[in-house]
């Protein structure tokens, strides 16, 4: 992992192997961005002439390399696009800190050393500068590293990330820039934890792994924890997670994740869908659509590095964490298309396909969670395509049973930048979920298909019970190239916007 320091050090004497610098869009032409001044300098003033000559225009992620000037200890300047300029007297954006210092990074892969000069006005710009490093610099190689160790060809130039990143113009002896750092690290780490777990192939993460990793995270925490396993489950009840588990060889899990406070007054819960691997059961996924599906455990990841960085922070608000974890797999002893499933709340559900997995595993989680009566729940979920249709592949959608509670999720969502966007429950949809043997069926009408889970979801929180849903579908998982601090694969998605949620209760600004 990136070790992060604050550096008050000039930067023509900082030994590093490079030094990153901001330029921006300005009205005519690219514009050296503060924190640069020293280099600027030592190019007589002109390095913003030198930086358009080499094509750079400053728009974001635009990354150019330049060699240091002369008196310099570093050998390289890295110029990253930091997008617009801001209007007069306004700083930059933290997201657009965030996102240059993530390219950055990934940029300086093999680097043990980077100064970053960034924009810095305040702790705030020191924990986006921070935060985007460590997730700019994720790597995922542990399947790797059995390779690397024979020193075969291939594995030298799986570089390993950049070791350590010191941002100048941070004060170390600043108990805000201190905080902020750490609470940077903090998320940041965790978040890649999230990463970590995405990325694992399903062979090595079932539910019974995902479990036991939970429990060693928990024990270094000093978090409670309580595994139901598949008696406990048959014992409990549980009919929506062991009516997704029934198809595979390894059993489901449901896990408890409790931090607590002794300064807490209000308790959060999240719930996270954790589907290690989704074949679609006996309605099996076409070719094409399954190769990606370790990744159906998303939400439960991004809960469990949630409640583990609430730890972390010490925040002064209790948080339970439900992961909800089964395997769907097709085999003789799966749950089929016709089949009726008797829920943990006493619901009973006609199975109409046994691809829409997901909402039937966090069915059973939300009714557990709501009988400890939070003050909030939060649902996390890969649930839907039709989310992913409707708001593509870098926004998740967010449903609740309270509009000023979906406004909140929204506005924390985007102070964090992970883009959202608010969506509707029309009431008028549920009809297309009336089964004629049960109490509901899992499947209700094609168009509008994320509302719809996001109504059957509704149908299995406790009366009174402030809830949100997020359904992460799009942006849990990045099929294409990398950009910014997003890595290709595992995002981790929601992990920010849970932890945010959690402050923003603690501090008693969420209501």
């Amino acid at each position: 992992m990136t070790a992060l320091t604050l550096s008050t050090a000039a930067a023509p004497g900082l030994r590093a192997d490079a030094i990153v610098i901001g330029v921006a869009k300005g009205a005519k032409g690219p514009i050296v961005a503060p924190g640069a001044e020293a280099v600027d300098k030592a190019f007589d003033g002109r390095l913003a002439g030198v930086l358009e000559t080499l094509g750079a225009s400053g728009a974001e992620g635009e990354v150019t390399k330049l060699p240091a000037p002369a008196g310099f200890k570093t050998p390289l300047v890295l110029a990253v696009g930091l997008g617009s300029e801001p209007e007069e007297d306004a700083a930059y954006d933290a997201e657009a800190l965030r996102r240059a210092a993530g390219a950055a990074a990934r940029t300086l892969t093999g680097a043990r050393k980077a100064a970053f000069a960034l924009p810095v006005t305040d702790a705030a710009d020191i924990g986006a500068i921070g935060e985007g490093v460590l997730l700019g610099a994720y790597s995922f190689d542990a399947y790797k590293q059995s390779a690397r160790a024979n020193n075969d060809a291939k594995a030298k130039n799986d570089k390993a990330p950049l070791a350590e990143a010191a941002l100048l113009g941070g004060k170390p002896r600043d108990a805000a820039h201190k905080a902020a750092l750490a609470r940077a690290t903090a998320v940041g780490e965790e978040l890649n934890r999230a990463r970590d777990l995405i990325n694992m192939p399903p062979n090595d993460l079932d539910p019974e792994a995902f479990a036991a990793l939970a429990q060693t995270a928990a024990k270094e925490h000093g978090i409670k924890i309580q595994v139901l396993d598949e008696k406990a489950l048959v014992k409990g009840g549980y009919g929506g997670i062991l009516g997704v588990g029934a198809g595979s060889a390894s059993a489901p899990r449901l896990v408890k994740l409790s931090y607590t406070s002794s300064k807490a007054k209000k308790h959060l819960a999240f719930v996270g869908k954790g589907i290690t691997y989704d074949s679609g059961g006996i309605s099996l996924k076409p070719a094409g659509h399954n190769e990606t599906m370790k990744c159906d455990m998303s939400g439960a990841a991004a809960v469990f590095a949630a409640v583990v960085a609430a730890a972390r922070l010490g925040l002064e608000v209790n948080v339970t964490g439900w992961l909800a974890l089964a395997e769907n797999m097709p085999s003789g002893s799966a749950t089929r298309p016709g089949d009726v499933l008797r829920m943990y709340s006493g619901k009973t559900v006609e199975v109409l396909n046994t691809d829409a997995e997901g909402r039937l595993v966090l069915a059973d989680a939300l009714w557990a969670a709501s009988a400890e009566k939070p003050d909030a729940i939060v649902d996390v979920a890969t649930l839907t395509g039709a989310m992913m249709l409707a708001l593509g592949s870098r926004t998740f959608g967010i449903m609740a049973n309270d509009d000023a509670f979906r406004s909140a999720v929204h506005e924390a969502a985007e102070e964090v930048g992970e883009p959202a966007w608010p969506m509707p429950l029309p009431e008028h949809l549920l009809k297309g979920m009336d089964s004629t043997v049960a109490d509901i069926a899992n499947m209700g009408e094609r168009m509008g298909g994320g509302l719809v889970a996001g109504l059957f979801l509704r149908e299995f929180v406790g009366e009174g019970i402030t809830w949100a849903h997020l359904d992460i579908a799009g942006p849990a998982f990045n099929e294409g190239g990398p950009f910014g601090y997003t890595p290709k694969g595992g995002t981790g998605t929601a992990v920010r916007t849970l932890v945010r949620l959690a402050e923003l209760t603690a501090s008693g600004d969420l209501g």
